[in-house]
């Protein structure tokens, strides 16, 4: 975690960019991490409610109707944050930020080797390196569009990676720090992401859920999907006050 300087992009922003540019970024930014904090909160519904289907599933069938809401979710996320955002120098606890990297590897391997065990269980891979046929050219366009705002949205700590280089210490420089992690953590999860988008397809092709956790292309073994799901949660429920901070600093 991070102890947010809530000057320091706006002071960067003065400096090579003017006033008036400062507060339009500034706008921006804060605009930004609210829409971060939203989809937290909607995608840890999503997987509580993932995890309650996958049950239903598993008890009553495939084909059951298993539907269920989010808003009970999402009110029970925004609960325990209040709860958390309460606790003194939240912030400064390491150790959630590890647990929070764990959880993250851990649904990670786990879609990742979903996929791939059902591209060799299968011994067929789907899909096309045109990806999804359209009719028209503006279709096409239009999903390419969807795909590389998915990519530019998997990427959030850009937005506060000046605040994240202001807590560090030198030396050595904080410029250097900041690079050798960002390339690191980059590298990273842009591995997990071409695995885990990679293999999603080659499994299903054209049907290819959204999310492979709790777009139910996977519906056994559902105690893994259950506890992928689980990671999901507990992951977002310590990331969400990174950015909630940052919105109210």
């Amino acid at each position: 975690m991070f102890n947010s300087n809530k000057t320091s992009s706006f002071a960067t922003n003065m400096a090579f960019s003017g006033e008036r540019s400062a507060w339009l970024c500034g706008l921006v930014v804060q605009i930004s991490l609210y829409g971060i904090t939203i989809a937290y909160t909607i995608t840890s519904a999503i997987s509580m409610r993932a995890i309650q289907k996958s049950n239903c599933y598993h008890e009553y069938g495939h084909e059951a109707a298993c539907d269920f809401g989010e808003t009970y979710y999402m009110l029970i996320f925004g609960a325990v944050q209040i709860v958390m955002s309460q606790i003194p120098d939240f912030h400064n606890m390491e150790w959630l930020s590890v647990i929070a990297a764990i959880m993250a590897f851990t649904y990670s391997f786990i879609g990742l080797g979903l996929g791939f065990a059902k591209v060799v269980g299968d011994g067929v891979v789907k899909g096309s390196i045109a990806g999804i046929a359209t009719s028209t050219a503006a279709q096409k366009m239009w999903l390419v569009s969807q795909a590389l705002g998915d990519i530019a949205f998997a990427y959030p700590y850009s937005i506060i990676l000046i605040e994240i280089q202001d807590t560090l210490t030198s030396p050595p420089p904080e410029s250097e720090t900041m690079n050798k992690a960002s390339t690191i953590a980059i590298c990273i999860t842009t591995f997990f992401y071409l695995c885990c988008g990679g293999f999603g397809y080659a499994a299903f092709g054209d049907s290819t859920p959204g999310n492979l956790l709790t777009g139910f292309g996977f519906y056994e073994p559902y105690w893994l999907i259950d506890f992928a799901n689980a990671c999901i949660v507990l992951h977002l429920v310590g990331g969400y006050q990174v950015p909630q901070f940052s919105c109210m600093t």
